[in-house]
């Protein structure tokens, strides 16, 4: 992974801040930086759904740093941002589920820590603020494929906090001159995705499932269709982000995704041949919340970011199998 650079910009000038850089996408980021050679990295991360373990291949005292800390607490916010140039706010309480049994633990994440954030690197004068969005914000709207400018009624809570995002980094870039870039992401899968909890997403379920012969679900009827996006298209876009010279982007969010979509069935298919695995899917109800069907166009990414997605689904999951197989079952 990472093979070549996203942008030719030396990032030897640059320090970043990665929010939630101990979980699965931010640590992704921090290997990318690393890669490259970030002249110093700071990971916020409160580790209640990120691992340390993610991350510590990468600690250097000095030049990539971990501080515990919490996007809740203000102060927390404000220390981190010390110095930086540039943030990527990946911190989030995630998952429909979780949201719909708790809405008010996930505004306090999602949106006073949003807002904690964007405060703290507006004041330390950060010079780009780049943020995960989600495709949740599309709701009920039956539109395909979907286009940022519209959008339905939300259908969980976890929609309505990151709808919120966009609204206050659009606020922020324009009166406080702050750039604010927002990515939709369209379920994002990949290498450090966690397959543990009551809140794992579908891809790391099946795959731990069909390696260690487990008993797995699929909620609703399987037909239920995603647009699938291998993290390492996610990175690519942070990346970008950081770095566009495109003034229209500032303020907006663009789709992250790679513009097709397969079936739940069809990719518990794939990742059965791919697993060689006998183990077969039982299902149960559709869950609250979440969408039918979902699929990006990431016509605005590129024309915003310079985004383009450079690894499909079948060959994503081909490098997330041999990672889940080398870390969990070799």
């Amino acid at each position: 992974m990472y093979s070549q650079a996203f942008v030719e910009e030396d990032l030897g000038q640059y320090h970043f801040l990665i929010t939630g850089g101990a979980g699965f996408i931010g640590s992704n980021l921090v290997e990318y930086l690393c890669k490259y050679g970030a002249k110093k990295i700071t990971i916020l991360d409160n580790l209640s759904t990120g691992f340390r373990e993610n991350i510590s291949a990468f600690l250097v005292p000095g030049k990539v740093e971990f501080i515990t800390g919490d996007i809740t607490r203000p102060e927390d916010c404000a220390a981190a941002c010390k110095g930086v140039d540039f943030v990527l706010h990946q911190a989030a309480l995630g998952s429909v589920p979780r949201s719909v049994l708790n809405p008010l633990a996930t505004h306090q994440a999602n949106i006073n820590g949003f807002l904690n954030m964007l405060i703290a690197a507006r004041d330390a004068g950060v010079k780009r603020f780049v943020y995960a969005g989600s495709s949740s914000v599309y709701g009920d709207s039956k539109e395909l494929p979907k286009r940022e400018k519209n959008i339905g009624n939300p259908l969980s809570p976890y929609a309505v906090t990151k709808y919120v995002n966009e609204l206050y980094a659009y606020v922020f870039t324009h009166t406080y001159g702050m750039p604010c870039i927002g990515l939709r992401y369209f379920n994002i899968f990949g290498p450090r995705q966690n397959p543990q909890g009551e809140y794992a997403a579908a891809i790391p379920l099946f795959m731990d499932a069909l390696l260690g012969g487990k008993k797995t679900y699929i909620n609703g009827d399987g037909e239920q269709s995603r647009d699938f996006t291998f993290v390492e298209n996610a990175v690519q876009a942070n990346i970008r982000a950081l770095f566009t010279q495109n003034k229209k982007a500032f303020g907006e969010v663009v789709n992250i995704a790679c513009g097709e979509r397969i079936t739940i069935n069809q990719l518990f298919d794939i990742l059965r041949e791919k697993t060689q695995s006998e183990v077969k899917p039982h299902y149960r109800e559709a869950r609250s919340g979440d969408i039918r069907d979902s699929l990006a166009d990431i016509s605005l990414a590129h024309e915003f970011i310079g985004y383009a997605p450079q690894t499909k689904v079948k060959q994503g999951l081909e490098i997330t199998v041999e990672w889940f197989k080398k870390t969990y079952y070799s």
